[in-house]
């Protein structure tokens, strides 16, 4: 019974979300381009299905992703987890704790950043659409994939932040210095694409995970507090795509460049 009732307070919550969208889609269809709504039995049962996933979708992060995402971070810096036989409960060890201690952690959050952005579907649909508008010039795949490793390193770096404690406002400063520097030479065309990729990652699937990562991890890390270092991950998961995704066309370019003055050589 409390799962049912836990539905329909989502479903309840979810329909007030999704209901202003609805109203303005609606009225503008309606009041200002006046026409008609084309198929609306198909429009309707889109709407239910959209409710239903939505609710199901943040139902499953309340009672999984979020718990989930705790317990791997308490499992990953639990002292018996890092030391193993040199840590004995209720005696004092290990007196100091190194970033290098917390490699399992970087190779968890930059598996994690990798396959949760290669699920997120607002990139699974940039991706078709920029195919489809680029006539095959940008792959989807390629993209997907050079975003999901931006994500990925992304997410390392800001737990590496997290373990040791270091400003944020620091690592944001120089990425963003190096997307203008790349923004100054990449390719005109996939720039606005770049820094869209960039919007699309903190999405439905990534931004619960790497919240209960990030604070997950501030919550068990000697030190840390997890109001001033458990959040930031999400900003890392924004700018570090930014930066793979120009570097991707820009690799690209000099492949295709190289490929036409070898042919001309040849030639």
């Amino acid at each position: 019974m409390s799962h049912l009732t836990l539905f329909l307070d989502t479903m309840l919550s979810t329909l007030r979300d999704v209901i202003p969208i609805a109203v303005v889609l609606l009225g503008f269809q309606l009041l200002v381009l006046r026409q008609k709504i084309a198929h609306p039995w198909r429009v309707f049962r889109g709407f239910v299905y959209v409710l239903l996933g939505l609710a199901l979708f943040l139902m499953g992060l309340q009672e999984a992703i979020f718990p989930l995402g705790e317990v791997m971070a308490t499992q990953l810096t639990n002292p018996a987890f890092l030391y193993g036989e040199l840590y004995q409960e209720g005696v004092t060890v290990i007196t100091s704790i190194h970033w290098q201690d917390y490699a399992w952690v970087y190779v968890f959050a930059f598996s994690i950043g990798l396959a949760t952005t290669l699920a997120e579907p607002s990139l699974i649909a940039v991706g078709m659409k920029a195919q489809q508008v680029s006539g095959g010039a940008i792959s989807a795949w390629g993209l997907r994939l050079a975003v999901s490793l931006g994500v990925a390193v992304g997410v390392s770096l800001g737990c590496f932040r997290i373990v040791t404690g270091t400003d944020l406002w620091l690592y944001i400063v120089v990425a963003y210095v190096v997307v203008i520097f790349q923004t100054m030479w990449a390719p005109k065309m996939i720039i606005p694409l770049a820094y869209d990729s960039g919007g699309v990652t903190t999405s439905t699937v990534t931004v619960p995970l790497l919240a209960a990562l990030g604070l997950g991890l501030a919550a068990t890390i000697p030190g840390r507090s997890p109001l001033i270092d458990g959040f930031g991950l999400i900003a890392f998961a924004s700018v570090f795509p930014i930066m793979s995704v120009m570097a991707y066309a820009q690799i690209s370019r000099w492949q295709e460049q190289r490929r036409i003055s070898k042919v001309e050589e040849g030639g």
